[in-house]
């Protein structure tokens, strides 16, 4: 089995990459999450707890809401 990599063993462009990856998936989470709370409960397709829960599932439960969750 291969060694994992550490933080230290990746590459400046490798460490950027993930350090932007992780910004865009809080970005993206923190956007879907504002816009459930503040969608009225007929505003949305099922129930909110439902999708609030799938936005644990990155970075597909956050785009499937904004993408198909909201009417």
């Amino acid at each position: 089995m291969a060694n994992k990599k550490r933080w230290r063993d990746l590459s400046p462009l490798e460490q950027r990459a993930i350090v932007f990856a992780g910004a865009a998936e809080l970005a993206l989470t923190a956007a879907a999450v504002r816009d459930l709370k503040r969608r009225p409960r007929q505003r949305i397709r099922g129930p909110k707890p439902v999708w609030l829960l799938s936005f644990v599932v990155q970075p597909f439960g956050p785009l499937a809401y904004l993408a198909v969750g909201r009417r």
